[in-house]
């Protein structure tokens, strides 16, 4: 007798597109965005431990786009109905295995292209949080976990920028600007 795994079929993901000002304009299927290169709306978590080193994710090897690179602890895109201090907290869990209290820092738009002929344009908002235990990492999204301190990123970045995404080396200097 043959034993067969049964497929789990992933949730269709929507986005939010949005204009300059973060109005709603509409939704689109996640894919579908990022293909275009439509403007909608994220966030992305950067945490720090008590050392004032910062959290690290490398992306698992499979994620649709930035597969085993380095990047902040946490981002992600709202659902629709779902506040983006909500979206957070649940991407964290889902992510990160933490539960934390994000503050809002500031928010910015970019544009990037990205491998697999993806564009990311994104409003995105960021946060900030505290949090020094090790996190509990979904295989599905996290391959691997790291803090380091600022002066240790800015280096590897400039020694090796291919190791991190896209919107990490737009980022980070302005993360770590509103830090101070």
């Amino acid at each position: 007798m043959e034993i067969t795994t049964p497929i789990v079929q992933k949730a269709t993901e929507f986005v939010i597109l949005v204009d300059e000002n973060d109005q709603e304009i509409g939704t689109m299927e996640k894919m579908q965005a990022h293909e275009k290169g439509l403007l909608h709306r994220a966030f992305s978590l950067f945490v720090y431990n008590e050392k004032g080193e910062m959290l690290l994710q490398k992306r698992a090897i499979d994620k649709y786009h930035s597969g085993g690179l380095w990047t902040n602890a946490c981002c992600s895109h709202p659902r629709k109905g779902e506040t983006l201090t909500e979206a957070v907290k649940r991407r964290t869990r889902e992510e990160m295995g933490f539960e934390c209290e994000p503050q809002f820092a500031f928010s910015f738009i970019y544009k990037a292209s990205l491998d697999k002929n993806l564009i990311e344009h994104e409003l995105d908002h960021l946060f900030e949080a505290n949090f020094s235990d090790v996190p509990v990492m979904n295989p599905a999204e996290v391959a691997d976990f790291r803090y380091l301190s600022i002066e240790a990123i800015r280096t590897e970045i400039e020694v090796m920028p291919e190791n991190y995404t896209e919107w990490f080396k737009i980022v980070f200097e302005k993360a770590v600007a509103n830090r101070k």
